[in-house]
């Protein structure tokens, strides 16, 4: 039974994530209210039964299936505000620091308060997207992230990931 509400979750995520690519692609509005034609349907559900082959033990390794709450996503697509302000913010540190040349790099090791393989994922790739940090690797066993970081200084988990973590727990945890 867990098999296929594996197979399921990830062939209804799939789908929607195929077919809202794909929102009216190559016609207007105006010109129809069908959004998808016949055979972006039929390339829809075969693409997301592939994928639900393949992907679906990726994608679904417990038997939590939190991320199937419409109101998680929500609060997932409300995190992409304070993201991009952050990389705003990191982008203008990052000039600055190559204007004036105060550069101090180095590899540090942060440990984020998150538990769940998600939650480990949306940080390191938070990180890797704000300007003058990088995720280098992460400790499968105690879930440590490393860390290139452009200026490294004290208290790196705080500086580097306590913008994020609250958010990221909000959906993920």
């Amino acid at each position: 039974m867990n098999r296929a509400k594996a197979f399921v979750s990830t062939f209804l995520l799939s789908l929607f994530v195929y077919l809202f690519l794909t929102l009216a692609a190559g016609r207007s509005m105006i010109e129809g209210t069908i959004l998808w034609s016949v055979e972006e349907l039929v390339l829809g559900v075969s693409v997301a039964l592939i994928v639900s082959a393949v992907a679906s033990d990726i994608l679904c390794r417990s038997d939590n299936y939190r991320m199937l709450n419409p109101v998680r996503w929500i609060i997932m697509l409300v995190y992409a505000i304070p993201l991009f302000i952050e990389m705003v913010k990191a982008n203008l540190d990052v000039a600055y620091r190559v204007i004036t040349g105060n550069i101090r790099p180095g590899i540090v090791k942060i440990k984020p308060p998150l538990k769940t393989d998600l939650g480990i994922t949306f940080l390191a790739n938070s990180i890797t997207l704000t300007p003058g940090t990088l995720t280098v690797d992460v400790d499968e066993e105690n879930k440590d992230l490393y860390i290139h970081w452009i200026n490294v200084t004290r208290k790196p988990t705080k500086t580097i990931s306590g913008r994020f973590t609250k958010w990221i727990r909000r959906f993920a945890e």
